[in-house]
Formats: C-alpha cells, sequence, structure tokens
C-alpha cells in the first residue's frame, strides 16, 4: 500500500472516528441531561399532587377523582398510590406513540427518568406511597432531531477537515513525487537534481540525493574535462586547433563510407604560399597569429553554408576543409577566398591559393587526395589567390526539390524499402544486435540507394520523418518475424518534428514484445541541437523496452551533463575516433578514459565502422562492449 494511501486512511479514519464519536458523546450527554430534567419534574409533581391527596382526609372517592384529575391534564406515563399494606388504590396509565423518531433510536437511545416518589397521609396516618412517572416521548423526539443536527454539523465539520486533508497531502503528495521521479531517474541512469521540499523529512532525503546528483555531475565534469583535453591531444594541430592530418583523413574516410553519411560533399583545399618565406619576413609569432586566423575564417560557416563537416591542417602550409553540397562548389570558394584575402590584407607577399574537388561514396582516399592535390597545384600555377574547380557539378538536382518530393512520396507508398544488416558483435563474437540502414529504391528497378544518395534530400524536403517512420516499421515487422534484435538510425531532424515522437510512440507501442528487441540511435549533434527531443524520446520509449543511445559519437563527449539527463542506454563512437588505434597511444588512452567515463554512468560503449582487425585487441582491452564493421563481419 502507497504511503500517500496510508495517509489518507489514517487521515479519513481520524476524521469519522472524531465526528462520531463527538455525535455519540453529545448524544448521550443530552439523554443524561433529559433523564435529570424528567427525574426533577416527576419528584416536583409527585410532591405537589400526594399534598394535594393529603387534604382528601382519606376518602378514596375524592383520591381516585384528584388522581384521575391531574392525570387528564398533563403529561404522564403513569400514577399510581399504593396503600401502605402494598395494596394498589389507584393507577392511571398511558402509552403514547413516539412519532417521527425511528423505531431503532428509541430501542438504542433509550430514556428512562426515576420516578417521583412522595408520601400521601391523613393526619398523622400514612395512606400510601404515590408513584408518578412523566411521558419520555416527547424527550425521545426532541432527542432525535437534537441529534440530526449534531449529526450534520459533525458531517460538515468533517467535509471541511477532508478537504483541507486533501489539499495537505497533495502538498505532500507533490514534494513526495519530486523525490520518487528524481530516485526514478537514478534507476534510469538520469542524473537530475530536485528543489527541495519543505517538508524537513523530505528536505532531508532531497538533499542527500542533490549532493550524490553534485558529486556525481563533478566527477564527471571533471572527467569529462579530461576526456576532451586527451581527445584534443589525439585530434587536433597544437598550433591551430584544427584537426591534424591523421584525423582528417580518418573522417574523410568515414564520411566516404557511412550509409548515411553527407553524401555529396566537396574538399577544399587552401595552402598558404611560401610559408618559409613569410616565416622569416614576419617573424614566428606573426606568422602563427596568420595562421590561427586562417584556421578561424576555414572553421567558420560560410554565410547560406552549413558548418563544415570538419576542418584540418594537413601540413605547415596546406589546410582542408571538408564541406557538404548545401552550396555550390564556385559560390562557396567565393566566399572562402574573400573572407582569407581579409585575413592577409595589409600583409605583402602573402597570397593563398585553392582548389575544390567533389567526394563521391566510396570513392578511395587515396585517389581523391591526388585529385584534390593536383587541382591545388593547377590554382598555385595560375598565381595568388586563384581557385580551381575538379570534379564538380554545378548544376543543380535534376528536377528540383518538387521532383525528389514525388520520387521520395512515391517510393515510400510503394514500399520500395529494404534494411541492410550490419551486426553489432562483443568480444566473444556474440550477435548484439544488427544494425538496419535503411536503402529506397527511387526508380522504380533501379538500385537500391544508400541514404547518403536520398538522405539530403528528404531532409530538404521535409520528408526525414516520413522515411524513419518507414524504416522503423519495416525494422519492427522483421523483428516480430524472427525475434532478432535490430537497430534504426533516426535523423536528429525527426526529432524536431512536433508530430514525429507521438507517431513513433503509438507504432512501438503497436508491436508489443517486439518493442524490446528495437534499438533506436540519433545522431550525437542531436544532444546540442535537440536536447528536449531527445529526452521526450527516452522518456516515451523506454518504458516500453526499447534502447536509446547515440551514434557516431565522440567529438561531444565533453556535454557530460546532457549524456547525464537524456537517461541514454547506449554510445557508438564513430570510427573516426578508433582508425588505427593499434598503432595510438593517444588514441588507446582517450578510448580508455572515455570508455570508463560513459560505463561509469551505466552507458554501453559501441565503436562503429572498425575496419582493421588489428585494432580490435586494443578495443577490447579499453572495455569496448560490441563493434561493427568490416572487420568482424
Amino acid at each position: 500500500m502507497s504511503l500517500i494511501r496510508q495517509v489518507w486512511i489514517l487521515i479519513m479514519g481520524t476524521i469519522v472516528l472524531a465526528s462520531a464519536g463527538s455525535v455519540l458523546m453529545s448524544v448521550w450527554t443530552a439523554r443524561g441531561s433529559l433523564e435529570t430534567q424528567l427525574s426533577m419534574k416527576n419528584n416536583d409533581n409527585a410532591q405537589t399532587l400526594a399534598l394535594s391527596l393529603s387534604q382528601q382526609r382519606g376518602d378514596a372517592a375524592l383520591l381516585e377523582l384528584a388522581i384521575a384529575s391531574q392525570f387528564d391534564t398533563g403529561h404522564y406515563q403513569s400514577i399510581r398510590l399504593v396503600g401502605a399494606d402494598g395494596r394498589v388504590l389507584v393507577e392511571r396509565t398511558a402509552q403514547v406513540a413516539v412519532r417521527d423518531v425511528p423505531a431503532w433510536f428509541v430501542d438504542q437511545v433509550p430514556v428512562h427518568p426515576r420516578a417521583g416518589v412522595a408520601q400521601v397521609s391523613n393526619g398523622w396516618n400514612q395512606i400510601g406511597t404515590l408513584e408518578l412517572r412523566s411521558q419520555s416521548a416527547f424527550a425521545h423526539a426532541d432527542l432525535w432531531w437534537s441529534s440530526v443536527r449534531m449529526t450534520l454539523w459533525a458531517l460538515g465539520v468533517g467535509v471541511l477537515a477532508a478537504l483541507i486533508g486533501h489539499l495537505a497531502v497533495r502538498r505532500l503528495r507533490g514534494q513526495l513525487d519530486a523525490v520518487v521521479d528524481q530516485a526514478e531517474a537514478l534507476t534510469q541512469r538520469r542524473f537530475v537534481s530536485m528543489a527541495e521540499p519543505a517538508t524537513p523529512e523530505l528536505r532531508r532525503v532531497a538533499q542527500a540525493m542533490n549532493m550524490m546528483v553534485g558529486r556525481v555531475n563533478q566527477f564527471f565534469q571533471e572527467q569529462s574535462r579530461q576526456v576532451d583535453q586527451l581527445r584534443r591531444q589525439a585530434s587536433c594541430d597544437a598550433l591551430t586547433g584544427l584537426a591534424h592530418r591523421g584525423h582528417f583523413m580518418a573522417v574523410l574516410e568515414s564520411e566516404l563510407g557511412r550509409e548515411d553519411g553527407a553524401g555529396e560533399t566537396q574538399i577544399v583545399l587552401v595552402r598558404l604560399l611560401a610559408l618559409a618565406d613569410v616565416n622569416r619576413r614576419l617573424g614566428h609569432l606573426r606568422t602563427d597569429e596568420l595562421l590561427r586566423s586562417i584556421a578561424a575564417v576555414l572553421a567558420e560557416a560560410v554565410p547560406g553554408q552549413p558548418a563544415p563537416l570538419v576542418a584540418g591542417r594537413l601540413n605547415g602550409s596546406d589546410f582542408a576543409v571538408l564541406h557538404p553540397r548545401a552550396l555550390p562548389a564556385r559560390e562557396l570558394t567565393e566566399a572562402l577566398m574573400q573572407r582569407l584575402r581579409t585575413v592577409v590584407e595589409g600583409l605583402d607577399d602573402v597570397a593563398v591559393v585553392m582548389s575544390a574537388t567533389g567526394c563521391h561514396r566510396d570513392r578511395p582516399v587515396a585517389e581523391l587526395l591526388a585529385t584534390a592535390d593536383r587541382a591545388l597545384a593547377v590554382a598555385e600555377a595560375a598565381g595568388p589567390f586563384r581557385c580551381h574547380l575538379d570534379g564538380i557539378d554545378e548544376a543543380p538536382v535534376q528536377g528540383g526539390e518538387d521532383a525528389w518530393r514525388r520520387a521520395l512520396l512515391d517510393t515510400l507508398m510503394a514500399a520500395r524499402i529494404q534494411v541492410q544488416p550490419y551486426p553489432v558483435r562483443d568480444a566473444r563474437g556474440v550477435l548484439l544486435h544488427q544494425e538496419c540502414p535503411l536503402r529506397l529504391q527511387l526508380v522504380e528497378g533501379g538500385p537500391l540507394e544508400p541514404a547518403s544518395r536520398w538522405l539530403p534530400m528528404a531532409l530538404r524536403t521535409g520528408l526525414g520523418s516520413d522515411v524513419d517512420m518507414a524504416a522503423v516499421a519495416l525494422v519492427l515487422t522483421a523483428i516480430g518475424a524472427d525475434h532478432q534484435p535490430r537497430g534504426v538510425n533516426l535523423s536528429p531532424q525527426s526529432l524536431a518534428d512536433p508530430h514525429f515522437l507521438p507517431r513513433l510512440r503509438a507504432r512501438v507501442a503497436a508491436a508489443g514484445e517486439a518493442a524490446r528487441l528495437l534499438w533506436l540511435e540519433v545522431d550525437e549533434m542531436a544532444l546540442q541541437r535537440h536536447p528536449e527531443s531527445l529526452d521526450e524520446l527516452c522518456r516515451l520509449l523506454r518504458p516500453l523496452g526499447v534502447r536509446v543511445g547515440l551514434e557516431h559519437a565522440g567529438d561531444r563527449l565533453a556535454a557530460i551533463g546532457r549524456l547525464l539527463e537524456a537517461g541514454l542506454d547506449y554510445v557508438k563512437l564513430a570510427s573516426t575516433w578508433t582508425a588505427g588505434l593499434a598503432g595510438d597511444e593517444t588514441r588507446r588512452l582517450w578510448l580508455r578514459s572515455s570508455v570508463g567515463m560513459l560505463h561509469g554512468v551505466g552507458l554501453q560503449v559501441f565503436v562503429e565502422g572498425v575496419r582493421d582487425p588489428a585494432d580490435l585487441p586494443a578495443l577490447w582491452a579499453a572495455g569496448v562492449d560490441g563493434v561493427t564493421g568490416p572487420a568482424i563481419r
């Protein structure tokens, strides 16, 4: 039985007992008062009548006449004159029915006043003893109606007390629910603080739990700072803060191999000409400042263009930026070149050149970089502040957004969709679940296209949430058929759709037990862009048994506060952070620290896209729970 119910039973029991007790006490007190008054009246009337009878000098006829006259003019139950020898000389009795009073009340609350007794004499001779009883029916009627009034008053007071108790219990319930919610959040690996309630006992509990949450947050904030510092050491150029060559290459390879990558991208190379001469003329400090300024320009988003996927420094004078194809390459490079001109303005003989090269999924990285280097050499040969484009189609998508919308809608309506399973296994080779990226057949009879081909257009046309719903429905059907756990990727933009989460919950709830084998994962960027929606996703689906996690993680693990509050189940680290792990001690240290931090809040840690089997021992040694990618397939 819940505490609130026990409190309610205690309050209602107290009110009922107090009300019933007060009514009963009042009734019995009133009855006693009435009996006393009737007894005194009986005695007074008996004395008065006995005095009158003593004046009749013992005449039996006159005695009987006087008693009859007194009986007829008053409200008496009985008048009896008993002689000195014990013989009844005169007796008059009457039974008056008690009206408007329930019989049970008369039986349960009887009124028995004492009879009035007086001596009747003739001079010095005793004639007999007079016994007189007044009618008690009227006393019962008064007692009944006074009892009814007292019961109504007690009921009114009881209702008022119950209302006050309800308000008090509701206030207590709110405080208690807040404590219970915080405790439940801890069981769900959500470390949230609460306002301290006014009730002293609950306040002490809340203070203790808040203190524990604060210590956990403080511990993981410190650990996250260490992890972030290790991340920078493992991935960033010390001078500019951009990705160093190794990390940039890992990101580039990951983007080209991802099913749900950015699709059509472009790599922009920037070279600061004659760096050695610039360093000699400007000096070491001013040259470093120049390099940092160039890096800042490349890392920022161009107006009208999404932020770059990654910006890196390949060597002393060469920089690279990987951009999604949201703007035509010529417009992008002209904007970047204009900003770079501003940076080097006023510095004699300081110039940059630039090239832009189109990237396509599954294109070999070495071949792509060779093409980009040739394009940069062409730009350098053309002179300062020149740019060369290579392998980029400047024409917009054929048919525009309306054509893409029609193609996507036709594909979904015709159910020309399919998932491509990729196993996630632990160190013993046990299947944990299968990743199931969605592929669409945009043209009837055509190839099944990966997400990198259609996802940008789905997001641009606002159909991303419809595609995600189709993927979830397809996977739930497959789970119901073979009872194998499967995972589905959700777009962060779908979380921003106000209708998506209710639709998703209804569909998952309708799947029954299959929902317990469903894994849903969202890109790590959702932690910053849609944190409330991510919390709502966890709150709605975790009671159904669905596991919710982050994918492509690693860059934003320093946002540990959001991880502690979201109530996630697992994190999948991007292959960017684990490629070449076997030969990189800094990355291994970062991975061990990250896995320890995530395990500390009860999250499972997986690694996606592992290509080199030589990296597997280092992954298992770091405590990773499972991996996916060519290395285990």
